[in-house]
């Protein structure tokens, strides 16, 4: 087994076992929601930059279907939104809540750095961290806008 597949596996493993121990049974709904939520909004913009030859995936599950890591985007990622947005500190302050939301990205993105320079997981091609560590802190955001806005209406029904 490589190192490549290693890190799948283990990246799994570690996101489904961040979601049985931090979500509760209560915020199951949430919780799946948040996931769509995600998995939607990464699709599109992960296969964007793929399909703009951004960024690469040279070792992938399921690259017969599609170029993007299936890992990163559809498990790793969602699973963070998840957490980001049931333990979004609401009634802090905002300094709180800026060091809550710079907090999530940078911790992903010291992950991809490493990844990115020594495995054949990510090769970036016209990209860097910088524009990763945007593109997730936006992502997060606008997913967590979302997650309120629904949940605002669905309270009011």
């Amino acid at each position: 087994m490589t190192v490549e597949n290693m890190i799948e596996i283990s990246s799994c493993v570690i996101s489904v076992g961040l979601l049985l121990f931090l979500v509760p049974l209560r915020k199951l709904r949430e919780a799946s929601l948040s996931l769509v939520i995600m998995q939607s909004l990464t699709w599109i913009l992960s296969g964007v930059t793929v399909q703009f030859k951004l960024i690469e995936y040279p070792v992938r599950y399921f690259s017969y279907a599609f170029r993007t890591s299936f890992t990163f985007e559809f498990i790793i990622f969602p699973v963070f939104s998840i957490l980001f947005n049931l333990y979004f500190p609401k009634k802090g302050s905002k300094l709180r809540k800026s060091i809550y939301s710079l907090s999530f990205p940078s911790v992903l993105i010291i992950f991809e750095i490493i990844i990115e320079k020594y495995t054949d997981n990510i090769e970036y091609i016209k990209w860097n961290w910088f524009y990763s560590w945007v593109s997730m802190l936006i992502t997060l955001l606008l997913a967590y806008g979302y997650y309120r806005w629904f949940f605002k209406k669905f309270k009011r029904i």
